[in-house]
């Protein structure tokens, strides 16, 4: 007897045209899928790796106090109640102890403040960064980010300030230009322009200034060389467990970066949801297709589902053929599909476009990641599963003897 596999074959090149339109469905719509995967994440992951070279995966801040000299003070779901004090007094032994813990790679003191700056006839309100140059370098990508100017102007010139880039265009300065800051206690402090930093996040590049930590200590009049720690992780997704495990320690506001950033995280994770629910619609049409195909070719095909089971074919070889047609769309399609998928996303990501809101892009970003190839095929396969499932099962429950006869009559 013939196998099923070899029957299938005859059968899908009798209706070739109608299998030919299913495959597409299969193709196109795994491709799609894979395009719109790659491009959602490829904006997240383009945010995540600019927020975490800007402001840390990790960063350390204001004192904890229990509310009552007995009550200790617990993590940060433990519901105790606390008060918080500004400024980090001892940042120097917090640091030395943090940089015992293998996930931490650097970290770096900030003393963080709001001022008002002026240039020309612009004005805007700034967020100071007093930095330490050396170990703010390890612990971030500033030096990468700069577009204008170089690193070290900034660090040998305690008289200077690195600018974000958008609050540079709003302020109209340029490296090299001056600056002025306004000081809580009302005096204008002059500064010269030693770079201007691009960090891909807009909220970032619209505020923030750095300028040299002991400057920015008596530039905001505050007691304290600290506000916060930034910190560099080797392994990111593990910060909120050491967030939780440095405010026990330290008894400091430890903040991971996904905490930080929650409301943007959901906001790229609904968004690539939402992409691929719409985009799996496709595939779900080329099931529906695939189901009419072979409910049509089980009807077409009575007389020679009788005969075969005639000759010996069990219902389970039956149900094999027309299982065996849809595996061979769901394969060939996925394939292809994989293949149109990465051709798409390559040509995606050449598309210019031009976003300066939340992040920064001259073009669609894109992710490669084998992980949505994986997703599309195992979605296509069990589309295409089900929809030949049911006229698979009817062919093989179709009785040879009253079929026979009601064909020859």
């Amino acid at each position: 007897m013939r196998p099923p596999l070899y029957i299938a074959l005859r059968f899908l090149a009798h209706r070739r045209r109608a299998f030919l339109l299913s495959l597409s469905g299969v193709v196109f719509g795994v491709a799609i899928f894979i395009c719109t995967q790659a491009q959602t994440q490829g904006f997240a992951n383009n945010f995540i790796r600019s927020t975490l070279g800007s402001t840390g995966a990790l960063i350390m801040r204001s004192r904890l106090q229990a509310a009552t000299a007995e009550l200790p003070v617990g993590p940060k779901n433990a519901g105790t109640r606390r008060r918080i004090g500004e400024g980090i007094n001892d940042a120097a032994e917090i640091m030395r102890v943090s940089r015992q813990f293998s996930n931490v790679v650097a970290c770096s003191p900030v003393l963080r403040g709001s001022v008002s700056a002026r240039a020309g006839f612009q004005n805007a309100t700034v967020d100071v960064f007093g930095i330490e140059p050396a170990s703010h370098l390890h612990t971030t990508n500033l030096a990468e980010q700069l577009v204008d100017g170089n690193f070290d102007d900034f660090r040998t010139n305690p008289s200077s300030v690195i600018v974000g880039s958008r609050l540079a265009a709003a302020l109209g300065v340029n490296a090299g230009d001056p600056v002025q800051l306004l000081s809580p206690g009302g005096e204008f402090w002059r500064f010269t322009v030693a770079a201007i930093a691009r960090s891909g996040v807009g909220s970032v590049d619209l505020s923030r200034l750095y300028c040299h930590a002991k400057i920015a200590q008596r530039l905001l009049h505050k007691p304290f060389p600290a506000t916060m720690i930034v910190y560099k992780l080797r392994d990111t997704d593990r910060a909120p467990a050491l967030a939780e495990r440095f405010e026990q320690l330290f008894q400091h506001e430890a903040e991971s970066w996904q905490e930080r950033e929650e409301g943007n995280l959901q906001l790229f994770t609904t968004l690539r949801l939402s992409a691929a629910i719409t985009v799996s619609l496709i595939i779900l049409l080329a099931g529906f297709g695939i189901f009419n195909v072979l409910t049509m070719t089980v009807l077409a095909k009575v007389k020679e589902i009788a005969i075969l089971r005639s000759m010996g074919y069990r219902r389970g070889d039956i149900s094999a053929i027309f299982l065996w047609q849809g595996a061979m769309i769901a394969a060939v399609g996925s394939v292809l599909g994989c293949v149109l998928g990465a051709l798409m996303t390559w040509g995606v990501s050449h598309i210019p476009i031009r976003v300066r809101g939340l992040l920064y892009a001259n073009h669609f970003l894109v992710a490669w990641n084998w992980r949505h190839y994986v997703s599309a095929t195992v979605l296509a396969i069990i589309a295409v599963f089900v929809a030949s499932y049911v006229p698979a099962r009817r062919a093989a429950q179709l009785p040879p003897v009253a079929t026979l006869r009601g064909s020859s009559a």
